[in-house]
């Protein structure tokens, strides 16, 4: 345990104090290293996820069924972008710099929600995804409001405004799939199958095996466990399957009237860090499409630092 000379000592006793009071961890507070780092991890991650969430969703615009569709598919993934900003704005308040978060994803040292590497097959994945993924982001995103990291919390009000109307894009577009033809119906089934798991992984292993969720509660970056949020979800999730018509995607869910909530299968874990590892339907795919937009907009990077340049010089010269 790393060892706190006198002034680090009443540093740490200051912030351990905001910490239990509800006080905002602002930039130019002073907070341990390892909070510090936490934080980057977590939000950097964060961040990734926005913008690699991009990418499934945005070969499907052109191919929307309809103008409107087109156009609200636009709009959100236009948001995702948005959101990355936000997010990859605020973690550059804890002093790591946007090309150093965007090397270490293109590397592979930082990770992104495991959903992100899964194919969306057909138009009711979309659906799937809005209704789904974009529902388990808001579960946990809602608790993220109150983050202790001040530019974080402020961050996510704006992002949970935004990614509620996802959900309802999402489950809108599943409403008329499921009251639709057979054939409809059918696709909106599979897309719910094949989405379901991978939705419940993104709330991360269970509370046992996760690496940072103690630290993250204790220090009350993370306001509920793994666990607690995928429960939530759940909970939230089977009446509206229930609503739409379709079977559940999980036969051994079931109403547990002792827990008062819903009982579940297993997560097949093994696939959870196989994907997180790398090795998932679409990892490879991801990053490289990652780096092949990245590239391809070096230009406006170089633009903006060569305006940057001039009128840092413009201002030497005015001052000499």
């Amino acid at each position: 345990m790393q060892t706190l000379d006198k002034d680090e000592a009443v540093e740490q006793a200051t912030f351990d104090q905001r910490i239990s009071d509800e006080q905002k961890i602002e930039p130019t507070d002073w907070m341990p290293d390892d909070y510090r780092k936490n934080l980057i991890r977590q939000m950097s991650q964060h961040a990734h996820s926005e913008v690699i969430g991009m990418q499934p969703e945005g070969n499907w615009i052109t191919r929307a069924p309809t103008l409107r569709r087109k156009a609200v598919l636009l709009s959100k993934v236009q948001d995702e972008a948005g959101h990355g900003l936000y997010l990859y704005s605020a973690t550059e308040s804890l002093g790591i710099t946007r090309s150093q978060m965007i090397d270490a994803l293109q590397s592979g040292k930082a990770k992104y929600a495991s959903i992100f590497n899964y194919p969306t097959l057909t138009w009711a994945d979309i659906g799937a995804i809005g209704w789904l993924v974009d529902g388990a982001a808001i579960v946990n995103q809602i608790t993220l409001q109150r983050t202790s990291y001040g530019p974080y919390a402020r961050a996510m009000v704006r992002i949970c405004k935004e990614e509620s109307f996802h959900q309802r894009q999402g489950y809108e577009i599943m409403t008329v799939l499921a009251h639709g033809t057979q054939v409809q119906k059918q696709m909106a089934q599979d897309a719910m199958n094949r989405n379901w798991w991978p939705s419940l992984m993104m709330f991360g292993p269970h509370d046992s095996e996760s690496a940072h969720s103690s630290r993250s509660m204790g220090w009350k970056i993370k306001r509920m466990s793994n666990d607690d949020l995928r429960q939530k979800f759940i909970d939230q999730t089977v009446p509206q399957i229930e609503a739409l018509g379709l079977d559940m995607p999980d036969p051994l869910i079931k109403w547990n009237e002792e827990r008062g909530h819903y009982d579940s299968g297993e997560i097949n874990w093994e696939e959870f860090y196989q994907v997180i590892n790398g090795a998932g339907p679409c990892n490879y795919q991801r990053i490289k499409h990652h780096k092949a937009a990245h590239s391809e907009g070096e230009w406006v990077r170089e633009a903006v630092r060569s305006y940057r340049q001039k009128q840092q010089d413009k201002k030497t010269e005015n001052a000499a």
